[in-house]
């Protein structure tokens, strides 16, 4: 009914509210967003249209997701900035001296990447990504391991609407920003791919893997569909233009 909220649930567990509205002067269904209440709206133009309106969110659902974290507000990673490195705010500071981006214990922890202004947040990412991979192999290897499973690659991408995949040819990709979230999250959304090399679907079958693998996918998933799309400002030069 009018004024309803509903979760539209992605295949990777992402999750994107929309909220239902009839408006007369409407002469058809209408997508649109608030970026206020970083929701999506399906406007209907009378009462029984509006489980067609939610239907049609449901078919545009990727699109409204990229075009919703298009308009997340930028944080940059330059000098001064803060990320959550697997979930503990760390300072980025550029140091005179050293050659290497390293962490540096203190309250807050440090970043410290020495170089040129204009490399620095790609220097950032490098390092970022190099943690992220060391963490997923390791949770990939361990949850193979627990379901006598080889994945044949894994990979890092900068995904806006998935966290994580996995190909019919046993391939594995990631969102490298899994390493700004808590470690538990890191490690269920391994769990979820890799389970995907023996159940190529969401059946009971394949939850049942996941939760052979990890105790707190639950705890994990409903931290991926409130604070997940946090993670997507880390870095982004801006608040529009998804592609």
């Amino acid at each position: 009914k009018h004024g309803d909220r509903h979760l539209l649930t992605g295949a990777d567990g992402s999750v994107l509210p929309v909220r239902l509205e009839v408006n007369p002067r409407a002469r058809r269904i209408i997508l649109r967003l608030d970026v206020k209440a970083s929701e999506a709206v399906a406007v209907a133009p009378r009462p029984s249209a509006l489980k067609d309106a939610l239907a049609f969110s449901k078919e545009k659902q990727d699109w409204l997701k990229v075009r919703l974290s298009a308009l997340t507000e930028a944080t940059p990673l330059s000098p001064g900035e803060t990320v959550p490195l697997r979930d503990v705010p760390h300072l980025l500071e550029r140091p005179d001296e050293g050659r290497t981006t390293r962490l540096l214990p203190g309250d807050p922890p440090r970043i410290a990447s020495p170089g040129a202004d204009i490399t620095f947040p790609d220097r950032i990412i490098r390092f970022l990504k190099a943690e992220a991979r060391r963490d997923l192999e390791a949770a990939v290897a361990r949850h193979s391991e627990t379901l006598n499973v080889t994945a044949r690659s894994i990979a890092l991408k900068d995904t806006k609407t998935r966290w994580g995949s996995c190909s019919s040819a046993g391939r594995l990709n990631f969102s490298w920003r899994l390493i700004l979230a808590p470690p538990d999250v890191l490690d269920y959304v391994a769990a979820h791919e890799v389970s995907h090399l023996l159940e190529m679907n969401h059946s009971d079958r394949f939850w049942g893997h996941v939760d052979r693998c990890v105790p707190h996918s639950r705890a994990s998933r409903q931290w991926l569909r409130t604070e997940g799309r946090t993670l997507q400002a880390f870095g982004r030069s801006g608040t529009s233009g998804a592609s």
